[in-house]
């Protein structure tokens, strides 16, 4: 098997709604995909959760969801300037850690989120709170809680076995049970991570032609230890 077939190197996927897994997220992923493709009527969409719910991966999954619907869409990452005006009309601009951004930043959020009202367009934005504890100036924290607002449910660990099993079958891969008694033992317990070494072993079990079994994972660890 070829040393490059090992977890560490195994590249995360895009985010997207194909590789998300839902949970008891399913309503609003559905919803995100409408604000996607244009059909909400609502110009602000608001998502909240603890930190590792799936909240980034589900602005990007949005942004890359209207790309491929040839709209114009962008992500502004935590640590970037928010944009005073959408790019053209009908764009979707997701935003991220709206409830972390300073004065100076609301105030730009502030005059994007009326220029996309008033051009069609949405905002889709992510925040560690419900809209009503959002730090941030008055005006600005109606606009984020006029529109669609869902907290983004973390996957419990007892649903975890279902999800992965799930995200195999879509990747036509038969994962055993013990397979995935033994990811979540020896690998970290959130999605990101087991995700990636799903894919990982996805790879490996097809360049080496073998299934994926607990002997197989572990000789794969211990090659990626070396």
């Amino acid at each position: 098997m070829p040393e490059q077939l090992t977890f560490e190197l195994a590249a995360p996927q895009a985010p997207s709604f194909d590789n998300f897994l839902p949970g008891a997220n399913d309503e609003l992923v559905n919803v995100l995909a409408r604000a996607a493709r244009g059909a909400l009527r609502e110009t602000g969409v608001l998502i909240w959760g603890a930190p590792g719910c799936g909240k980034s991966h589900l602005l990007q999954a949005a942004v890359h969801a209207a790309l491929q619907s040839h709209r114009t869409a962008s992500y502004v990452a935590p640590d970037e300037a928010v944009p005073l005006d959408p790019p053209v009309a009908d764009a979707l601009v997701a935003v991220d850690d709206v409830d972390r951004r300073d004065a100076s930043a609301q105030a730009a959020l502030f005059t994007l989120y009326n220029a996309l009202a008033a051009s069609g367009g949405q905002l889709v934005a992510a925040s560690a709170v419900p809209a009503a504890r959002i730090a941030v100036r008055d005006d600005l924290r109606t606009r984020l809680g006029h529109g669609l607002v869902y907290e983004v449910a973390a996957l419990g660990d007892a649903q975890k076995p279902a999800a992965l099993r799930r995200f195999a079958a879509a990747r036509g891969v038969s994962l055993p049970d013990d397979v995935i008694d033994y990811l979540l033992a020896h690998f970290p317990r959130d999605m990101a991570s087991l995700l990636r070494a799903l894919v990982a072993l996805d790879r490996a079990s097809l360049a080496s032609r073998r299934p994926i079994t607990v002997p197989f994972v572990r000789a794969l660890l211990v090659r990626g230890d070396r």
